[in-house]
């Protein structure tokens, strides 16, 4: 059954795959992209011009002020963003503090001021390893505080949160999606890096899928 639902959408191939999914169900869908300081901003312009194209209400939300409270991340940072797999220790300075549930709650507020029944977001199983606000029991409590939350329940769903990348990438394909719409790479260049984590594990996965990524790489 088809429903109003908030898409969580950072213009990465994730989060742009369940912005088609919700589509493909359906779904009245409204976009919510954040902008907290990421020096992968490009991701916000693509997100953009792939709402603008499908007609989607899109808002961008400029949060950059709550990082005068969360320091620490690559992603925000002076620091070097590392190279490598997810899987390697590294990879634990791109984690923003408490991100995905500043990010929910807010998304989750815009939910129940349009009267939407859901929120989407892009957790998968690749980022479990390092992101404890992409596993399970993350997403399973965050759902039932959601639901309670307000006088409206609201609930969160991850629809790609038992898989990998490569599986949400062949169901993106299977929808016949343009991932060069799409942005991955943590380093804010004209092309991605091919070195860090998020361009290390898009890479696998386009690989495993057996079809060229269509984006430019430095590498």
């Amino acid at each position: 059954m088809s429903q109003k639902v908030v898409v969580i959408y950072s213009g990465g191939m994730d989060s742009f795959t369940v912005l088609h999914k919700a589509l493909q169900e359906g779904n009245e869908v409204l976009a919510l992209s954040f902008n907290y300081g990421q020096r992968h901003v490009k991701e916000l312009e693509l997100a953009a011009n792939v709402c603008k194209q499908h007609g989607t209400p899109h808002k961008v939300v400029d949060i950059t002020a709550i990082n005068q409270l969360l320091s620490g991340s690559s992603l925000t940072d002076d620091i070097d963003i590392p190279e490598g797999h997810y899987e390697e220790e590294s990879m634990k300075s791109t984690v923003v503090p408490n991100r995905n549930m500043i990010l929910l709650s807010l998304a989750i507020g815009y939910a129940v001021s349009q009267e939407a029944s859901a929120v989407y977001y892009g957790a998968h199983s690749g980022d479990h390893a390092i992101y404890p606000d992409c596993r399970p029991e993350f997403v399973r409590q965050m759902d039932v505080v959601s639901k309670m939350a307000n006088y409206e329940p609201v609930a969160v769903h991850a629809p790609y949160l038992d898989v990998d990348k490569n599986a949400i990438l062949a169901d993106g394909l299977k929808m016949g999606l343009d991932y060069s719409q799409t942005w991955t790479c943590y380093n804010g260049r004209d092309k991605a890096c091919g070195k860090c984590g998020a361009c290390v594990e898009r890479l696998e996965a386009f690989a495993a899928n057996g079809v060229e990524d269509p984006i430019p790489y430095e590498a």
